[in-house]
């Protein structure tokens, strides 16, 4: 099962277990933008299991609710949330059977299914934009490899194929042509990209450091990351080809794990900065750091941002009345008689 851990994050990444797969035929489909910012969804440890759950919460800090009960750090974490591009599901792993796997719920969550069921590990769901495939990494060939299915779990398929690499964490471009991720076939952590179907794989950073958890900006013109080549983690911000990586988070504590929100204007991550790991939220420009979880006897990280889709403008026809001229004769007693004074 994979975790994710601020004392991790400063080493770039915290996996424990098996990691993901994909699979089928992408098909290629656009996401909505700019979108409708919805709840955030996010990874809530509890002190007192050392186990993890799905929560959900407004940007704002108010409505925080639970969506998954898991007691055991053994059989029961479940993490690393992922919406569907509806706002109507969720993704995430868990390792309640034994071992970590996909799961997928409603987004009040009800309706826990598990659609990989392999004996190896899988986990870091990524939904597709057209809402079709899931992205995910698995260790089931033997090391971790990027792999997508369709999103009932059908046509397992291992797309980047690199038997002497580690691939994790995919996240698909919003027009669905491109797959980011986290790759060392360099032999360091780096944001990679490939076409949807796995061929192109390049890397976009190129940093003695360590450079992990990509975000797609929805517009598809930018890539969040957090980086620890400033000595800590940080948030950075660079163009889709790589250039123009800039730092957006200056803070002497680890910022990690940057998520966009659906409009583009923001950006949720996790920071331990409060002594404590909690979710975050900025301007993409990273003006305006503002809290937005306060949890008791635990750590809050992994946060995922809901788009709920702007409802297609509805066409109100208008049908004129249809007037029908009455008889002669009550014309004649309803007509209003000409002034004559």
């Amino acid at each position: 099962m994979m975790r994710v851990r601020a004392a991790a994050i400063a080493a770039g990444l915290a996996i424990v277990g098996g990691i993901v797969a994909l699979a089928g035929t992408t098909s290629v489909g656009a996401s909505q933008f700019p979108g409708t910012n919805g709840k955030i969804a996010y990874y809530k440890i509890s002190n007192w299991c050392d186990c993890g759950n799905i929560w959900v919460i407004d940007a704002d800090g108010s409505s925080d609710n639970q969506l998954t009960f898991g007691i055991s750090s053994i059989a029961g974490d479940d993490n690393y949330p992922s919406w569907s591009p509806d706002g109507t599901r969720i993704a995430f792993q868990s390792n309640r059977d034994g071992n970590g796997e996909i799961y997928v719920m409603n987004a009040d969550g009800t309706g826990q299914t598990n659609i990989t069921n392999n004996a190896e590990g899988d986990g870091y769901p990524s939904w597709s934009p057209d809402g079709t495939h899931i992205a995910f990494a698995s260790n089931r060939d033997g090391n971790q490899e990027i792999y997508v299915m369709n999103a009932d779990g059908t046509g397992q398929t291992n797309i980047t194929n690199n038997p002497s690499s580690f691939d994790v964490v995919p996240t698909w471009s919003p027009d669905g042509t491109h797959i980011a991720f986290i790759s060392n076939s360099s032999g360091n952590f780096e944001i990679a990209v490939m076409n949807a179907d796995g061929t192109g794989q390049t890397n976009i950073t190129n940093n003695a450091a360590l450079d992990v958890f990509p975000s797609w900006s929805p517009d598809g013109t930018h890539i969040a990351f957090n980086s620890n080549r400033d000595g800590n983690g940080e948030i950075y911000v660079m163009n889709a080809d790589g250039t123009g990586q800039t730092r957006v988070t200056n803070d002497a504590a680890e910022d990690y794990s940057p998520t966009w929100s659906p409009d583009g204007n923001q950006i949720a991550f996790a920071s331990n900065r409060n002594r404590n790991d909690e979710i975050f939220v900025m301007n993409a420009d990273g003006t305006g750091q503002t809290r937005v979880t306060a949890t008791v006897g635990g750590r809050s990280n992994s946060p995922a941002w809901q788009s709920i889709p702007i409802a297609a403008p509805t066409t109100t026809t208008t049908v004129a009345p249809t007037t029908t001229a009455p008889p002669a004769d009550v014309a004649a007693v309803t007509a209003t008689p000409a002034f004559t004074g």
